[in-house]
């Protein structure tokens, strides 16, 4: 089933995910649904926050990445992140213009480090670390930042910040256009 995606301005984004154990009610439908729902949105990565669950769980798929074919290890990249726990970054930074599905129409440079450790459980619950780099890197940490309460507008310079902030309040009133299903916080009266 699509869910909505909730829209820049919902409390829920901004709050510290819970972590869950596997008797989470309905996980896999939970599960099954963000994939379809960032599918239908043509998202990389869908954090529960933005479906409007406060918890620890996000997904990606990078496949949709890799249109060049230059990166074939995005192509099966696939994941299912419960309770993760970044232990590392590291690297030079480096800047890439990040977008993300509840603040649709604003794209800015994002400064994160290329490589992370990351330890989490999968869909089956079982324990994983592993390393990432590159865009894979990238994908995990803007959804993680989503399970911490931490929006990608939250990382760019103050200055690009206040010059989108008429765009950040036509979201907060669904004053945008977006060609999947979304919950504003406000609804434009008529």
């Amino acid at each position: 089933m699509i869910l909505p995606i909730i829209a820049y301005g919902n409390p829920v984004l901004r709050k510290e995910g819970e972590e869950i154990d596997a008797n989470y009610p309905d996980l896999k439908k939970l599960i099954s649904d963000m994939f379809e729902t960032m599918e239908n949105s043509k998202g990389v990565g869908l954090a529960a926050p933005q479906v409007g669950l406060p918890i620890r769980l996000f997904i990606v798929d990078t496949s949709g990445f890799n249109e060049d074919g230059d990166q074939p290890e995005l192509d099966d990249f696939k994941r299912v992140f419960i309770n993760p726990i970044i232990i590392e970054e590291s690297g030079k930074e480096w800047k890439f213009e990040e977008g993300c599905l509840s603040i649709p129409g604003i794209r800015e440079e994002v400064s994160r480090k290329p490589n992370l450790i990351i330890e989490y459980y999968n869909e089956n619950f079982e324990l994983i670390e592993e390393k990432l780099d590159g865009l894979a890197a990238r994908v995990v940490q803007h959804e993680y930042d989503h399970i911490e309460g931490v929006l990608f507008i939250d990382k760019i310079n103050p200055l690009k910040k206040q010059l989108i902030k008429g765009k950040l309040n036509a979201i907060i009133k669904g004053e945008v256009k977006v060609n999947y299903r979304m919950k504003f916080p406000l609804i434009k009266s008529k």
